[in-house]
């Protein structure tokens, strides 16, 4: 009997982030490693910097319009403006449910075409796709004007088996 074909290994790159400025590059070189069809979920504490880093990841595809927070309107689309896709920037935190909540988003008519960005996605949104990036950022909390930031990049499908991700860490 032949044994069960191995899920992808996932691919995962670990960085430090010492300041607002450095999360936003961080974004800009992630940028060039995404294309149409890619969902990244990012997760981390209140003023960890999600949207920052979505700021340059915004920068890194030029893209129009200024990328905010989008947790009172949930999904803002920053078209592309040259030949790149879309931004579709999401805030699920406010949302309880599922994938069924976040039908209404359209998320799997748009993904194909964009690079779909969702914060605070997890338990939400993995049924888009089994090829996703993980960006997990860990920040001190507390009293505290820490400006580092962990980050923990994790691939998962093939799409990331070798998209470069270790390229981020030189």
């Amino acid at each position: 009997m032949e044994a069960p074909a191995a899920a992808q290994d996932p691919t995962e790159t670990r960085l430090t982030i010492t300041s607002p400025e450095q999360m936003r590059e961080l974004g800009r070189r992630l940028a060039k490693l995404l294309r149409a069809g890619d969902l990244v979920m990012l997760s981390g504490e209140l003023g960890a910097g999600k949207t920052t880093l979505t700021r340059g990841l915004g920068d890194g595809l030029g893209v129009r319009g200024a990328v905010t927070s989008p947790t009172f309107v949930i999904a803002r689309v920053h078209p592309s403006l040259g030949d790149g896709p879309p931004l579709v920037h999401v805030d699920a935190y406010r949302l309880g449910g599922g994938l069924d909540e976040m039908e209404d988003l359209d998320l799997d008519v748009n993904l194909p075409d964009s690079v779909i960005v969702v914060e605070w996605g997890e338990g939400k949104v993995e049924e888009l796709t089994e090829d996703r990036l993980q960006v997990v950022i860990h920040r001190a909390v507390g009293d505290t004007t820490d400006e580092v930031r962990h980050v923990t990049l994790t691939g998962l499908g093939e799409r990331w088996a070798d998209a470069g991700l270790e390229t981020l860490t030189a």
